[in-house]
């Protein structure tokens, strides 16, 4: 069963990534920088994904480098631990919203990168 949000164009998540964090206090360019820090994409890179409007499958499997602590990454998404989801794009996609979910909530940054 391929899901949904597989082939939702991330363009069209993005800008609710930034909405959630900006309501907080927090920034596009922090929101940028968590995006980066698990995906390996440069700034232009993800800018690029952004204005091409690929869907999630296209951005995750052209990812640079997904970020080795990325497994460092645990809790619950949408009622769903994180470690325990078996689909590995549907685990990245539940990475990225864990990581936006920490940055709104005001987590420090070098926590939130898994420094």
């Amino acid at each position: 069963m391929t899901h949904r949000i597989f082939k939702s164009k991330f363009s069209g998540v993005y800008p609710h990534y930034v909405a959630k964090a900006e309501k907080k206090g927090h920034t596009k360019a922090e929101v940028d920088r968590v995006i980066t820090w698990l995906t390996g994409y440069t700034q232009a890179q993800l800018q690029k994904q952004i204005d091409t409007g690929v869907g999630f499958e296209t951005f995750f499997a052209k990812a640079p480098a997904m970020h080795p602590n990325r497994t460092k990454i645990t809790g619950v998404v949408c009622g769903v631990r994180i470690e325990d989801i078996d689909d590995p794009l549907m685990q990245q996609i539940r990475y990225m919203d864990k990581l936006v979910d920490e940055l709104a909530k005001g987590k420090a940054m070098e926590k939130i990168l898994r420094a």
